[in-house]
């Protein structure tokens, strides 16, 4: 990549943006009750005090998920579907540490899911201790436990992190073993936070598009 022409870089890339903002903004609504509620389980992803309530990593763009991840827990609940949840853990040694701030600690309220989703319920919890929940052996001892699920309705935060590093893998998992399968991602049940140059609106409409080039399918909302 060259930096040597910053001018035609903004507007070139301003035309995309503007491009790819018509396109996620258009994204259509799927039916939920359309999904076949035996093959399908919804995800949350670190929806805990950490990053929605208190912390260095805490975002109020995060904590305006928790209504509509409580809709669409609740709903799935109605329907049968499974629930998973994951909650950032950490160790003190966690090398995590040297990219963001201390956060998550196990065993601390940080680490816990927020108390709306408590409420809620029916989820299996999977601690993890990195930003990729796929990786944790909670996880693939789940998954091939249930064989039979290939739906996966991923949602929570970060959207270009855990969200979707777990998105991706999965769906690249699936492909390596030429299986079929529906990675799931609601633009209205994922977030991200604003911090200096990671401007919250443009790193979410970046990892939508990433998500959405590598066979994740996004759509606007989960009716």
């Amino acid at each position: 990549m060259k930096f040597d022409n910053v001018e035609n870089f903004i507007i070139n890339s301003g035309k995309i943006l503007n491009e790819l903002y018509d396109m996620f903004r258009n994204t259509q609504t799927a039916e939920l009750k359309k999904l076949p509620s035996s093959n399908t389980v919804l995800v949350i992803v670190d929806m805990i005090n950490g990053f929605a309530r208190e912390g260095a990593l805490m975002s109020s763009r995060v904590e305006g998920l928790i209504p509509e991840l409580v809709r669409l827990s609740e709903k799935c609940g109605k329907l049968g579907i499974a629930k998973i949840a994951f909650a950032d853990s950490h160790t003190e040694e966690s090398p995590e540490f040297g990219a963001y701030p201390v956060h998550c600690l196990q065993g601390t309220w940080e680490a816990e899911m927020v108390e709306e989703l408590k409420n809620t319920g029916g989820y299996k919890l999977i601690t993890k201790n990195s930003t990729n929940g796929f990786l944790e052996k909670e996880f693939q001892n789940w998954l091939s436990e249930n064989a039979n699920i290939d739906t996966f309705i991923v949602t929570g935060d970060c959207t270009d992190i855990c969200v979707q590093q777990f998105a991706t893998t999965l769906k690249t998992w699936f492909n390596m073993q030429n299986r079929a399968s529906r990675i799931i991602v609601p633009v209205n049940a994922v977030e991200t936070y604003d911090l200096g140059v990671h401007n919250g609106e443009l790193v979410n409409l970046m990892a939508l598009y990433n998500m959405h080039i590598n066979g994740v399918e996004i759509v606007g909302a989960l009716e």
